[in-house]
Formats: structure tokens, C-alpha cells, sequence
């Protein structure tokens, strides 16, 4: 007799497991705006896990395009891009964030995980190769698997596995990818190594500027920027549920590489296209991030003051160059408890564990927002350093 495929179901207890001995640290309701602080289960606590970099999800400016959006459009539109599911205002917001971006055209997808799954599953065919940095996102990995093309991953940061990844595939198509801020550990991709390595190899470079976009860059356009590299991004990816206070994703490129994507990314295709409410908060979000760049000074200097204050209390920050700053705390079961003391202590952050960390190298994610007060981290600090002083994470 066949075995019952809703047995490894029946099997799983790990939530469980936590749930008893009250270190479950997923699912947990929020019960206001997402702003520094938040009510969670009915009890304000300091955010410092949110990916609210610039503070817009609560903009009353955001607020009210993403409400006069609604109003005029209605609450959905009912269909695919493709078919009856693309009005002008999709339309405004890709030139705008093309024009902000420097491409010649972009493409608006429902979701940020959307993006990656469409462009990367169409971009590669059978004789190509991906070529990807072996901590990146999830959803570049699933858009690699969804593609017929091969997956070629490189060692995190590692220039020299990079090449050796590019020599073993020189005779074929290469599209290297790369998250511009990694999501976990906060650091930069090693965009002009990579950039020379593609040149030499004949290869292209996809950015995923989800965590980097609005927050790097003299104007807030992400990784290229930063690096005064632009032009050597050959395809950019960003999510609008960071700096843009909403969700959805862009892709961003030459105009024949969006046309073609745009008529061969099945998760455009056959999705429901974003709502106007939604396309409206991103509309406004791309004009406070140009208007007002004063966000993006205040959180990352916010980043640099936690970094060097987490560092001076012991705790292990790793490589973090962004309002990202994984603290390395040590066994799984040790995170799941230092993050229930904190959240009880009245800080939200979020616990990282294996396998999504290597084993004994579990973290606690923390990031930040231009809306964090001197108060708020000060806050921060002090219930980090009892809670870690607490588990001995720090001495």
C-alpha cells in the first residue's frame, strides 16, 4: 500500500516543540501601523526587524496616494497584466522608476518574489548559466530552479570561486546574479570585482537591489550607485516592500530585455496584476525617496552608531555595510531564547537559524529605520545588552 503523502505533515512538530516551551518567534500578530513601535499581541514594542528602511509605510503622503489610488480605480483590477489588468497608473510608475534607476524601460510585477521567478525562470535558457552567490535570495534561487537553464553557485563575497565558476562555463551564455545588499548578513556584493570578472567572461550581471535601493547611493538608487556603476548592471530587481512602503517588484533594463520578459514571465502572465492602492503608495514613495534624501542620512547613520555600539557591548556584527546588522549568537535554541527575553523585554526582532544560517551560527537580524528615535535604540541597547549578558552571548 502507497504511503499517505500527508504523512510528513502528521510528523512535523518542530513549531510545536518551540510553541511549548514558549520560544515560537513566527506568525505573531500586529496590531498597528508599521512604524519604530508597534502593538504586537497587545503590547507596544520597539521594531527593530522591520524592512521599513525609510520610514514611508506611514508617510501621510503615501497613505493618500495609496487612498486616492483606490478611490479612483477601485480596490482591484481584476486580471493579468497581460489581459485586462494594466491601467496608466502601472504604466506612470514603471517610466518613473526606470527614469530613477537609469534604464531605458522597466516592469511591474505583483510581488518582489514575482520579479525574480519571471525574469530568471525566462531570462536563461537550456544552454545558458546562472552563475549565483551562494547567500542569496530565496527567490533568486527558486527563479534559477524554474528556468531550464543550468545553477553555478560561487562562495559568499569570493572573487576567486567567482572566476573559477566563469572559467568552467566560458563557452556558454552567463547571467550572474547577485543580492546588492545581502538580506541576512547586510553586506555589499563586490559589484566592481564582479563587473571586471563578467567583462573578461562575456557574461551579464542581475542585481537584486531589494535591500539596497532607497538606502545606497548618493540618490538612493542602490548598489550600482554606490558604486559609481550604473551601467555595469546589465538588469536591476527591486521590491517595493522595503523603501517603497508597499509591495510588488520591478525589473529594470534595455528596452528589448523588459519587451521580452514581458511577454515570457509566466508570473506575470498568469498573476493578478498589484492593486491601484498599492501602485499609488509606490508612486508617491519614489518621490519622497528623491525629495527627501535626509531619510537615507539618518538610517545609515543610525546603522553605523548600532553597528559600532554592538560591537563596544561584544557582540559579533560580522560584515554589515547597511541598516541590516546580524548579530551571530550561536546555537539555534539560544536565538529562539534571547529573542523571546527581548521580545518580552519589549523589543521585536528576528530570530535566524539553520539551515538558512550555517549550524552553530544562528543570528538575531536586526535593521533600522530613519524613524528610530535616539530613544528607541538607546532602548535597543539596553535590553540587548541585559538579554545578552542574560544567555552569555556577551560577557
Amino acid at each position: 500500500m502507497p504511503s499517505d503523502i500527508f504523512e510528513k505533515c502528521f510528523n512535523f512538530q518542530a513549531a510545536n516543540e518551540l510553541k511549548k516551551v514558549g520560544y515560537y518567534p513566527y506568525y505573531h500578530r500586529v496590531e498597528s501601523e508599521q512604524g519604530p513601535e508597534i502593538t504586537v499581541e497587545g503590547k507596544k514594542r520597539v521594531v527593530v526587524c522591520s524592512n521599513n528602511y525609510l520610514g514611508l509605510a506611514n508617510h501621510p503622503k503615501v497613505i493618500e496616494a495609496s487612498a486616492k489610488a483606490a478611490s479612483h480605480y477601485g480596490t482591484s483590477c481584476t486580471g493579468s497584466r497581460l489581459l485586462n489588468g494594466t491601467n496608466d497608473l502601472h504604466e506612470k510608475v514603471e517610466r518613473k522608476f526606470a527614469k530613477f534607476v537609469g534604464k531605458e524601460d522597466a516592469i511591474l510585477f505583483t510581488t518582489g518574489h514575482h520579479s525574480n521567478l519571471g525574469a530568471l525562470s525566462c531570462l536563461v535558457s537550456k544552454s545558458e548559466v546562472f552563475v549565483t552567490d551562494k547567500l542569496d535570495h530565496a527567490s533568486i534561487i527558486d527563479g534559477c530552479r524554474l528556468s531550464f537553464g543550468q545553477m553555478a553557485r560561487f562562495r559568499h563575497n569570493d572573487m576567486d570561486d567567482l572566476e573559477r565558476q566563469l572559467i568552467r562555463y566560458k563557452d556558454k551564455g552567463i547571467l550572474i546574479v547577485v543580492d546588492g545588499v545581502f538580506s541576512m548578513e547586510g553586506d555589499i556584493a563586490k559589484l566592481p570585482e564582479i563587473s571586471i570578472l563578467a567583462k573578461k567572461y562575456g557574461a551579464r550581471v542581475f542585481v537584486d537591489e531589494a535591500h539596497s535601493l532607497g538606502v545606497l547611493g548618493a540618490n538612493g538608487r542602490g548598489t550600482g550607485e554606490h558604486f559609481n556603476m550604473e551601467d555595469d548592471v546589465d538588469v536591476l530587481m527591486a521590491t517595493a516592500s522595503k523603501s517603497m512602503a508597499s509591495i510588488g517588484g520591478f525589473i529594470a533594463s534595455k528596452m528589448e530585455v523588459i519587451d521580452y520578459i514581458r511577454h515570457n514571465a509566466r508570473s506575470i502572465i498568469f498573476t493578478a496584476s498589484l492593486p491601484p492602492a498599492c501602485v499609488g503608495a509606490i508612486d508617491a514613495s519614489l518621490d519622497l525617496i528623491q525629495q527627501e534624501p535626509e531619510r537615507r542620512a539618518r538610517v545609515m547613520n543610525t546603522a553605523k552608531k548600532m553597528k559600532e555600539a554592538f560591537k563596544s557591548l561584544g557582540f559579533n556584527t560580522n560584515n554589515s555595510e547597511s541598516p541590516i546588522i546580524p548579530l551571530t549568537v550561536g546555537t539555534d535554541m539560544v536565538v529562539f531564547k534571547m529573542w523571546r527575553m527581548l521580545f518580552d523585554e519589549g523589543v521585536f526582532t528576528s530570530p535566524v537559524v539553520t539551515p538558512a544560517v550555517p549550524e552553530g551560527q544562528a543570528i538575531i537580524r536586526t535593521s533600522y529605520m530613519a524613524t528610530h528615535t535616539d530613544e528607541h535604540l538607546n532602548f535597543i541597547l539596553e535590553k540587548f545588552k541585559k538579554v545578552g549578558k542574560s544567555c552569555g552571548v556577551i560577557a
